[in-house]
């Protein structure tokens, strides 16, 4: 009994350190990162060009995010489930998902630059952890179902 307190305890702190880490990320996101697309979605970017942008400098500090809050989600995906099999598969999506999510950002910017909407979405996607949103849910009703 003292053993299960303790390790929900222990779920619940790391649990707790992994979301404050995804707030740090998204409060220190202008300093830590370069991103010239943080201030041009602020504005009406509709009606406006996409800013110029170092292509190299861009790739990199959104693959690093997109590292940073992968790395975080799998930790906290982890800390819920104790599941190696989860983790697998969830590293898996990530994997596909990044490949998808940076050829699609690239070519828009470089191919369809009027279509700034859906450059916002898919950016989106990249930089900030939407996934984990959608896969603690899933794997929690899959466990469910698994245990009737």
């Amino acid at each position: 009994m003292l053993n299960k307190i303790r390790e929900e305890k222990t779920k619940i702190f790391i649990s707790t350190l992994v979301i404050c880490c995804f707030g740090l990320i998204r409060a220190f996101e202008s300093s830590l990162f370069y991103d010239p697309f943080l201030d041009y979605f602020e504005k009406d970017f509709n009606n406006i060009k996409l800013p110029e942008v170092d292509s190299l400098k861009l790739f990199l500090n959104l693959l690093l995010r997109f590292v940073l809050n992968t790395a975080l989600s799998l930790i906290l995906i982890y800390t819920l489930f104790r599941d190696k099999g989860i983790l697998i598969f969830s590293s898996f999506l990530y994997a596909l998902f990044s490949v998808v999510l940076f050829a699609m950002f690239f070519i828009i910017v470089e191919y369809f630059p009027e279509k700034s909407w859906l450059l916002f979405y898919v950016r989106r996607f990249i930089i900030q952890p939407i996934f984990v949103l959608l896969f603690i849910p899933a794997f929690y009703y899959q466990l469910q179902n698994l245990k009737k």
